[in-house]
């Protein structure tokens, strides 16, 4: 077959199926984040009264143990050999543990002091962590196992983000909703847990009875060895790429995530309307979602993140036209803006990675989708860590003032306490300029990915030549070379 035919051969497709079955596992990895991301730090400083500096500290201490364990279990998962696959073996094992780790992490233990409550919040987070990594990694590893082909991937990923979007309207309206439905906040926090720590291990049932692994990749296991999993990865020009885009996209998401709470009830003054913004920026991410996919794959993905990423940026430097006197509408539109910038960034990143390991078989023969995906998987939690980290530190050193725990009609509840100017304009510059600024090293790392889609279909079939192997024509040899300098450097 010559250079010229490449395209042409029949594209994959998968069942549908298939697509909503692996779709439906992102309802926990990207959702619990969700959560997390909008309310965890919020619990643990205004519920559980541990110290903003203190609070950043668990999550950041547990991400220590992340950087440990998410490689960990990537190069487990490669090694993984059972009746049931590499990957799928660990969906059936999370589904109990996930439900637990979720509730334990939102119980709001009342221990008498700020010593063990930091403890059990530190202990539980670690559990929590250690169980979304037991699953997260293989099942982002399954994504280029069950299609190699440039399309399908995004339409694969496209359904995935509809259910990982879709429950993050969920994620975003209902905590606070259920919460707010009991007299006491620390039973609404564990009604909230038990119902959202349920959604998020149920599907894993389905996902694991519709996907297939392809044991053609299952080749023989190898040591450990901890240059060629751990380092040889960061020598992959288009692995480091996507990793920056990830990294700084997701970053950026968390810090407004993270912040959106504060900067809605202390500075607009309508903190009880969070979660309808959120609601509001999620939806338009769902609604978005094919326009994304059809982008994508019109133009391209790396045209697709570039455009999302730019829009998002905008919406950033229009928050500073709102203010408290906005009105509800005013905010809800900025949160759409918000929303539609953000939908491309996450549709595309998702496509873009499952790409990667192919270029990784081109340098190294082998499929190692278990180990990119445990980096991936910890980069995420880093950039939710570092993003919860930086925002409570920041907010301490503001001034931030906690509310006080009084007793209302024979309930207690937690009053907000004024805050100071200081801290009011340090919400306003962290919540438009800090975005902006981490999404500029995202779009230079996006305009250096060089793997496009006419560049992957002479992969693609170069990898197949390969497998077969079939004795490569001059032509194909020297395009093989030319490949290795484009995608991965020296």
């Amino acid at each position: 077959m010559t250079k010229e035919t490449i395209g042409s051969e029949k594209r994959e497709r998968l069942s549908l199926k298939t697509k909503i079955g692996y779709g439906m596992g992102d309802i926990y990895g990207g959702e619990a984040f969700v959560i997390i991301g909008a309310y965890y730090l919020y619990f643990l400083t205004d519920v559980l009264r541990i110290n903003p500096a203190l609070a950043g500290t668990v999550i950041m201490i547990s991400k220590i143990w992340d950087a440990i364990t998410d490689p960990l279990m990537g190069i487990l998962s490669d090694r993984t050999r059972t009746r049931f696959g590499r990957r799928r073996v660990y969906f059936l094992i999370g589904i109990p543990l996930i439900f637990i780790s979720f509730l334990l992490l939102w119980y709001p233990a009342s221990f008498e002091t700020e010593a063990q409550r930091f403890i059990y919040a530190l202990v539980s987070y670690m559990f929590f962590a250690t169980v979304i990594t037991m699953v997260m990694v293989p099942y982002n590893a399954l994504a280029p196992e069950l299609t190699l082909d440039y399309n399908e991937s995004i339409n694969l990923t496209s359904f995935r983000m509809f259910f990982s979007m879709f429950s993050s309207v969920l994620c975003a309206v209902l905590p606070l909703e259920i919460v707010k439905r009991f007299p006491s906040v620390k039973t609404g926090y564990v009604t909230m847990a038990t119902f959202f720590g349920l959604l998020f291990a149920m599907p894993f049932i389905f996902t694991f009875l519709t996907t297939r692994e392809r044991p053609e990749f299952w080749s023989s296991t190898s040591k450990l060895n901890f240059k060629e999993d751990f380092l040889e990865p960061f020598k992959n020009r288009s692995f480091l790429m996507v990793l920056f885009m990830y990294l700084f996209g997701f970053f950026t998401m968390d810090i407004v995530m993270a912040i959106l709470i504060y900067f809605m009830t202390y500075y607009l003054g309508k903190g009880g309307l969070t979660n309808y913004a959120l609601g509001v920026l999620l939806l338009t991410e769902i609604l978005f979602i094919p326009l994304w996919a059809y982008i994508g794959r019109r133009f391209g993905k790396r045209t697709a993140f570039i455009t999302s990423a730019l829009i998002w940026m905008s919406a950033m430097a229009l928050s500073f036209a709102i203010g408290p006197k906005s009105s509800t509408a005013a905010i809800l539109v900025f949160s759409a803006i918000v929303g539609i910038g953000v939908g491309g960034v996450i549709v595309m990143i998702y496509s873009i990675f499952a790409d990667i390991p192919d270029v990784d078989e081109l340098k190294t023969g082998k499929r190692r989708e278990g180990t990119y995906s445990g980096l991936f998987t910890f980069v995420r939690k880093l950039s939710s860590a570092a993003g919860l980290f930086l925002i409570s530190n920041i907010i301490a050193l503001a001034g931030y003032i906690p509310p006080k725990e009084e007793i209302v009609d024979g309930t207690v509840k937690m009053v907000e306490q004024a805050q100071t100017p200081q801290f009011i304009l340090t919400l306003r510059i962290v919540f438009a300029v800090l975005p902006i600024g981490i999404l500029t090293l995202c779009l230079i790392a996006a305009v250096k990915y060089p793997l496009t889609r006419k560049i992957h279909e002479k992969l693609k079939h170069l990898l197949e030549l390969k497998r077969q192997k079939v004795a490569l024509e001059d032509e194909w040899t020297e395009e093989e070379e030319k490949l290795k300098k484009l995608l991965i450097g020296r």
